[in-house]
């Protein structure tokens, strides 16, 4: 019996829920042969607040899950009336995922250790240096790379102001 994927909506902050509730309607009714995996796509993130580290998970796709299954009248209306779900992505014919598409998204999600920083850093804040050759040093935050996650910040080095180029995580406000 031949699965694919497919997108199912979901109420927004639910995914997890559903994902459970469809797992365990699965096993009691034994259709395990008829769906398989359910993906949340979801990456690690680190954010900075207050100086403090703080790991969560974010999703690629808030609102939606993918499921790997054998489309039918009654895999559709397991899926299709469970609670907080809105229904799949194509409605009463849904169309499945490529599995090309699917496979990019496994592969984001599997880039785990890869994390992103978020930071609460703007110009001018005064920083304190806490990793790296200058640690313990003082100085202020003259450019922002949100992008490559590092900043430019003015160090007092022999009486001169001289710039360095840390990452979000080698600092903390002061």
């Amino acid at each position: 019996m031949e699965k694919k994927w497919y997108v199912v909506h979901t109420y927004s902050g639910f995914e997890e829920k559903v994902k459970l509730t469809i797992e365990d309607n699965v096993r009691r009714r034994g259709l395990e042969d008829k769906i398989g995996q359910i993906l949340i796509p979801t990456e690690k993130v680190v954010e900075l607040k207050s100086g403090k580290k703080k790991e969560s998970q974010k999703k690629f796709y808030p609102g939606y899950i993918l499921i790997n299954m054998h489309l039918d009248d009654e895999t559709w209306h397991l899926v299709s009336s469970t609670p907080r779900v809105s229904g799949f992505v194509g409605g009463e014919k849904p169309t499945p995922v490529q599995q090309e598409e699917i496979d990019l998204i496994v592969q984001q999600i599997e880039k785990g250790p890869t994390t992103q920083v978020k930071a609460e850093f703007d110009r001018g804040d005064t920083v304190r240096i806490i990793d790296g050759a200058f640690a313990n040093f003082n100085g202020y935050v003259d450019d922002i790379d949100e992008v490559h996650n590092k900043l430019r910040v003015m160090v007092t080095i022999f009486g001169r102001q001289t710039p360095v180029e840390l990452n979000f995580l080698q600092v903390e406000k002061t």
